[in-house]
């Protein structure tokens, strides 16, 4: 295993790039579709039957795919079905978010992960701060009943621009010298991968969320900020630096406000949980009633607070949420006229509010989108919820380090 594996992760020779290459194919293809016999692992990959046996073959000496036996047929000769062996190697996820840190790993088949590790360590601009998340990743994954030479590649995401190619974060932890993903690597012992928190839970639904079926898809992050993850002929978007989908620091509002990115009027500035927070305190300060008013007054809300308040019904938060949902949508239906997309997820810990997050900001979009357009579109709140993250930086990493994107 150790050989094909540094071959995935290096530059292979060139007499074996070739070969590597169509070890990926068919593992992209078990991965994809699951568990395939030669003929339609052959027709799939344009490769004849003695070709395909002979690498089917070598990845399974290497420990990479099984031989499940024979497949019913509705009659003559059974094939053997052959898939991917779930205990080939390992990929650890790390989701750094505003309230808190995630860690888990997925096996080679990509079994949703069932412990995830949560950390009360909020994201800090700090050395101090990769320090602490690759200290505790190492932990973990010492922790863990599995052989630590199967561990295949660490994968973080996090808020702000990143360039996964390169492996550099510009938003955060661009003091350190080198690219982070560089960093992770020496401080864990493990090849790692970084990638936007919004693009890895774009494609968390991809792969095990709503989205599975979409072959093109927009997919909201209504957290502390606001991004846009997006999804074009069955493939994650990127753009030319990986840059993409930053609807934040879209120029909306003609309010003044000075957001973090230095400029003015920015989405964000009035659409995302720093702004629902702060109406709130401003509104509390002004005499309005909240449930939240012990919490106000200790200078102890978080996001999740309000999302909790709504549910319960508390009028200001459910007023100040459904303001900011219509004002979404009013975006957002520019967004349906430019791209078409056939489904829509909201996502993020804004959209734990449910109905009272998606039903005004539905209404908003019908009123201001082409009704052509948007009969297009059906609208879904993430079913996965506050797992999305964690789960896209498994997926990512493994995807990356597999050749699959």
């Amino acid at each position: 295993m150790a050989n094909i594996k540094q071959n995935f992760l290096n530059n292979a020779s060139e007499s074996n790039s070739k070969n590597t290459s169509i070890k990926k194919q068919l593992i992209r293809h078990l991965i994809n579709n699951g568990c395939s016999t030669i003929s339609e692992l052959g027709n799939n990959l344009n490769l004849s039957v003695p070709t395909t046996t002979k690498f089917i073959s070598e990845l399974m000496e290497e420990g990479f795919v099984i031989d499940f036996g024979k497949q019913n047929t509705n009659g003559g000769r059974k094939p053997n079905a052959f898939g991917l062996n779930p205990e080939a190697g390992y990929f650890v996820g790390v989701d750094i978010r505003h309230d808190g840190t995630d860690i888990a790993f997925i096996d080679f088949n990509g079994k949703v992960p069932e412990e995830i590790r949560h950390l009360d360590q909020p994201l800090e601009n700090s050395k101090e701060m990769i320090d602490f998340v690759c200290r505790e990743t190492t932990r973990f994954i010492a922790e863990q009943p599995i052989a630590k030479e199967k561990i295949i590649s660490v994968g973080l995401n996090l808020p702000g621009r990143v360039n996964h190619v390169t492996g550099e974060s510009f938003t955060y932890f661009d003091f350190l010298g080198k690219p982070l993903a560089k960093i992770i690597e020496e401080k864990t012992g493990y090849p790692a991968t970084i990638d936007n928190d919004t693009k890895a839970m774009t494609y968390a639904e991809q792969i095990h969320g709503e989205a599975k079926n979409a072959r093109n898809m927009l997919y909201i992050n209504f957290d502390w900020g606001i991004g846009l993850g997006i999804v074009i002929d069955g493939k994650l978007y990127y753009g030319k630096s990986g840059l993409s989908g930053e609807i934040g620091h879209h120029l909306t509002f003609n309010n003044e406000k000075i957001c973090y990115c230095g400029k003015r009027g920015c989405l964000e500035t009035e659409i995302s949980g720093h702004a629902l927070l702060s109406k709130l305190i401003e509104s509390y300060k002004q005499g309005a009633n909240t449930s939240l008013k012990a919490k106000l007054d200790k200078g102890e809300v978080q996001l999740s607070d309000i999302i909790d308040t709504v549910l319960k019904e508390d009028m200001l938060a459910i007023e100040l949420l459904e303001k900011m949902a219509n004002d979404l949508g009013r975006y957002t239906a520019g967004l349906i006229n430019i791209f078409n997309p056939e489904l829509l997820v909201l996502g993020g810990c804004v959209s734990l509010a449910g109905q009272y997050l998606s039903l005004p900001l539905t209404t908003a979009i019908k009123k201001n989108s082409l009704n052509l357009v948007n009969s297009d579109t059906e609208i879904k709140i993430s079913a996965l919820g506050r797992r999305a993250g964690i789960i896209g930086a498994c997926m990512l990493t493994r995807s990356r380090i597999l050749g699959i994107i």
